[in-house]
């Protein structure tokens, strides 16, 4: 009876990975069902919960390139015109971009995602319930590659177990049909999480997805300023209408490409 200890691990596998993905997502869509209600989103919020540090640090250039205090060069060079940041976000951009005044712009956005701005502003949305926890995002990726191993692991004991020697009076495709069991439950687990649990597993929680989704039905390039750069920062650079700012920014992506690629756009 071989095979029935190579089922009963494939259950213990399955079930355990399935647990824990569970769980993870459980903790990282709870709370914060109601604080959309009362909260307003700031532009800088709007842009972290969009497209996480990257999407603030490139609203930030975008707002100061239009007021022509920073210039965006369609080579892909930025360059302080007004060194007086009006917040922290700005002074953090102004600082990325160096003492002599210019700097590439992909060097400057990297900087700039990662400076106690940033940090302060995702620290914000955390605590009001509105953006998914850094170790809850990664709780949540790593217990879907914990089932995809185990998926892979309990195909492979179902193979073992039917290469074993098995009783004559249990036929192998019995055997292989217990073994499905388990592996139903470890796809039907992945597909799942792909449906629920990925819009969740970047940035904002299911309230601050609410928030967004109000936001971005509102947005609109072709309006005032601030709606425009709420449109950048719902939905990125490719909002930018102005050709020259738009060729700046296809330099920013240039860049980022030979550094090793951009996480999120």
């Amino acid at each position: 009876m071989l095979w029935v200890l190579f089922l009963l691990a494939a259950w213990a596998v399955a079930g355990t990975a399935c647990t824990r993905l569970c769980l993870a997502a459980v903790r990282a869509g709870a709370g914060g069902t109601d604080t959309g209600q009362l909260h307003e989103l700031t532009l800088y919020e709007a842009a972290f919960l969009s497209g996480g540090p990257r999407r603030v640090a490139d609203v930030t250039l975008v707002a100061m390139a239009r007021q022509r205090r920073v210039l965006l060069a369609h080579t892909g060079w930025a360059t302080v015109v007004d060194p007086r940041g009006r917040d922290a976000m700005e002074r953090s951009v102004i600082g990325a971009i160096g003492p002599e005044g210019q700097s590439r712009i992909a060097p400057v956005r990297a900087a700039a995602a990662t400076a106690d701005a940033v940090r302060g502003i995702a620290d914000g949305l955390v605590r009001a319930g509105l953006a998914v926890p850094d170790s809850a995002r990664t709780t949540v990726a790593a217990g879907v590659r914990q089932v995809r191993a185990a998926a892979v692991a309990v195909l492979g004991l179902g193979i073992a177990a039917l290469l074993a020697p098995a009783p004559p009076d249990m036929p192998r495709h019995l055997v292989a049909l217990w073994f499905a069991l388990p592996l139903t439950l470890t796809l039907s687990c992945l597909a799942v999480a792909r449906v629920e649990i990925h819009p969740y597993s970047r940035w904002a929680s299911p309230a601050g997805q609410r928030l967004l989704g109000a936001l971005a039905r509102n947005a609109d390039g072709a309006a005032d300023d601030r709606t425009y750069l709420t449109s950048v920062a719902v939905r990125g650079v490719r909002a930018v209408g102005e050709p020259e700012l738009r060729a700046a920014f296809a330099h920013r992506e240039a860049d980022d490409g030979r550094a090793g690629g951009a996480r999120e756009h």
